[in-house]
């Protein structure tokens, strides 16, 4: 186990034991007292009668006009809350300027360098309606997509809730993602604003985002417009007629922008994800079930009270910062804490300098997070006031026991229950976690469906089995509705591998005695590092681009920290002789290519990949030899000697 040497030996071996005699741990009484769900009924209420309970749930949010039909199911496709009207940025914001949460604080923001800023609900209304109406002024109306390119400041927040107030449809693109990334995405969405900004804060560096948006502007000729942020103030250049700055466009703006009525499957945002070919996948989520899924999911999660400060240390880019940082506090009148920088800047220990610093109570954070600290050492706990936690969460991937331990023992000091979820940017919002009052804990395990949701483990032939793949056998609100501008490629990619109306999340997982489900990672050609989904396809595309490689192949090894690494197989083109400075310009084309997340752990140069007659490259055979496992069949390749050949230069490296 990573760490081990690291903890209180005393206290861990006291916890393991435990651990070892009883596996469940069952919420505290002092928690489960003041628990906002103590009792099961709520889900004897989803059993019972599923539409009639999904409708009862979609109550947290403020309708124009209600809903006539809960649910039309024509598998695979599915339609929610129909004939309802809403707005997601209404739900948001206005509703709250009815209340006291009006004078609320919503966002604590830090940066890395020390900035601060502290937006009320009333000052962030204020600011979405200025940028909505900047965004109307640039000509940008209902059903246009507006893309967005921020580091983690509160503007981004504003920008995908002015978007959703005047119906544009907003796609984030991930800040650490390369020009050809942002280009590909921006064409995709065939977006017609982009918003920016100067550039971002990392590890004491700054980072230029506009000379990335620049670079991936050339070849792009239907985007008309780029707003630009002044963050960092580093010198960039302004393209005339192009580029505006926020500050100058916003400084006149009106705060007064009426809401637009939204049909509850109009779309709310398109979010780019990768898939097992070179290209993403563009998951598209209307308002109506969406924004029940989030709001909902919310309250039955995080045990939410209005006093809470909140903090998911998830980036926009990514579906976590849409549910559970934009749309699910937000709707709940929450104040949530919101930081552009690492883990480690200055120190490792900022992250429990923040939490002391503004008093969290719930940190939602992901297993590759909680690796690194338990690396790092509790020496930098030290000093740090953590005893305003109650509640600690985990997203992004499945979390190992021994990183739920330490979490729970050291970040928790032993009182808070770690709620593990379960979710994908195609289901929206939570689909598995316990109900930290009412759920007994498994290290490990993410425990149970929520209610109203129905998951089971299919085999191959469909059949229920205790191990196999992860299934969703029934339709709900926060679903994905598609793929953007590919309905044959949704129906084919999460419907098609049984009966077309049974969701194939694409992961494995097994089920133990007492009902618990344990997710086992991606069971495709995804890679998931730091809870970032990669396709090895992407990734191959990018290595085959290099003009030295002949041929490519990328798998998924285990990671102590990233939970998994990239490990690149390569061929060169005749005459090409491989060296460390090869490798090192080959991992830095990677990052160029798609972002720095994507660069390969290892690159082993081979002669040749293992192949079947037909062609196609044995990647399963490349994992056995990188998780030193027994080499499976081989009988079917072409040339039985090439993995052994393979096998030797990676032990070699």
């Amino acid at each position: 186990m990573q760490g081990v040497d690291i903890l209180n030996n005393d206290l861990l071996e006291a916890v393991s034991n435990s651990l070892k005699e009883n596996s469940i741990f069952p919420p505290m009484d002092t928690f489960k007292e003041k628990a906002n769900f103590q009792s099961s009924s709520i889900f004897e209420e989803a059993a019972k009668d599923k539409k009639t309970f999904w409708a009862k749930q979609a109550m947290c949010l403020d309708w124009i006009t209600p809903w006539n039909e809960v649910l039309s199911w024509t598998p695979p496709h599915a339609k929610w809350f129909l004939g309802g009207k809403l707005n997601a940025c209404y739900n948001c914001l206005d509703r709250h300027m009815k209340t006291e949460t009006r004078y609320k604080t919503a966002l604590l923001w830090e940066g890395e360098e020390g900035a601060t800023k502290n937006l009320t609900y009333e000052d962030l209304f204020y600011e979405v309606n200025k940028l909505a109406n900047v965004l109307k002024s640039l000509q940008v109306e209902k059903g246009d997509r507006v893309a967005i390119y921020l580091p983690m400041i509160p503007e981004a927040i504003v920008a995908m809730l002015a978007c959703a107030r005047i119906g544009a449809i907003h796609t984030v693109i991930f800040a650490g993602f390369s020009a050809d990334s942002l280009k590909d995405r921006i064409m995709d969405a065939e977006a017609k604003i982009l918003i920016t900004a100067d550039g971002s804060f990392r590890k004491g560096k700054t980072l230029p985002l506009k000379e990335t948006v620049d670079e991936a502007l050339q070849e792009i000729s239907s985007l008309k417009d780029v707003i630009v942020i002044r963050h960092t103030n580093q010198p960039i250049v302004m393209q005339p007629l192009r580029d505006h700055w926020y500050d100058t466009l916003m400084e006149n703006s009106s705060t007064n922008c009426p809401c637009e009525e939204m049909d509850a499957e109009d779309p709310l945002y398109i979010l780019y994800t990768s898939g097992t070919t070179g290209k993403p996948k563009g998951i598209v989520h209307t308002t109506g079930g969406y924004m029940v899924g989030v709001t909902i999911t919310m309250q039955w999660v995080f045990d939410i009270k209005p006093s809470d400060i909140y903090w998911c240390t998830a980036d926009v880019g990514w579906v976590t910062g849409h549910s559970y940082i934009a749309y699910g506090p937000l709707s709940n009148g929450m104040t949530q804490l919101l930081y552009e920088g690492a883990p480690d800047y200055p120190e490792q220990n900022r992250f429990w300098k923040l939490i002391e610093k503004y008093g969290v109570t719930i940190l939602y954070t992901a297993p590759t997070a909680i690796r690194t600290f338990m690396k790092w050492g509790e020496k930098w706990l030290k000093g740090c006031d953590l005893s305003s936690l109650r509640l600690l969460g985990s997203v992004g991937e499945p979390i190992n026991p021994e990183a739920w331990l330490w979490y729970h023992t050291h970040i928790g000091q032993g009182k808070c229950p770690i709620v593990d979820t379960w979710w994908q940017t195609e289901t929206g919002s939570i689909m598995m976690a316990p109900m930290p009052g009412l759920t007994p804990l498994k290290p490990g395990s993410a425990t149970m469906p929520l209610p109203g949701i129905d998951m089971t483990i299919l085999n191959e032939k469909g059949e229920a089995d205790s191990s196999g793949y992860l299934a969703i056998t029934s339709p709900w609100p926060s679903m994905l509705r598609g793929i953007y501008k590919d309905p044959l490629r949704y129906e084919k990619t999460y419907w098609q591998k049984w009966n077309g109306n049974t969701y194939f999340t694409g992961d494995g997982a097994k089920q133990d005695e007492d009902g618990y489900f344990w997710l086992m990672g991606r069971v495709d050609d995804v890679i998931n590092v730091s809870g970032h989904r990669l396709g090895t396809m992407e990734i191959e595309s990018a290595l085959l681009d290099y003009k030295s490689t002949a041929e490519a192949a990328v798998i998924a090894t285990s990671h102590p920290i990233k939970g998994q690494g990239i490990i690149a197989f390569v061929t060169l083109k005749d005459g090409i002789m491989p060296d460390d400075t090869l490798e090192g310009l080959i991992k830095q084309h990677i990052a160029k290519k798609i972002g720095a997340i994507a660069r390969p752990e290892k690159v082993i140069f081979i002669s040749d990949l293992p192949k079947t007659r037909s062609g196609k490259i044995m990647r399963r055979l490349l994992r056995d030899v990188a998780e030193g496992r027994v080499i499976g069949d081989v009988s079917t390749l072409s040339d039985p000697l090439v993995i052994q050949g393979i096998k030797e230069k990676y032990q070699e490296d």
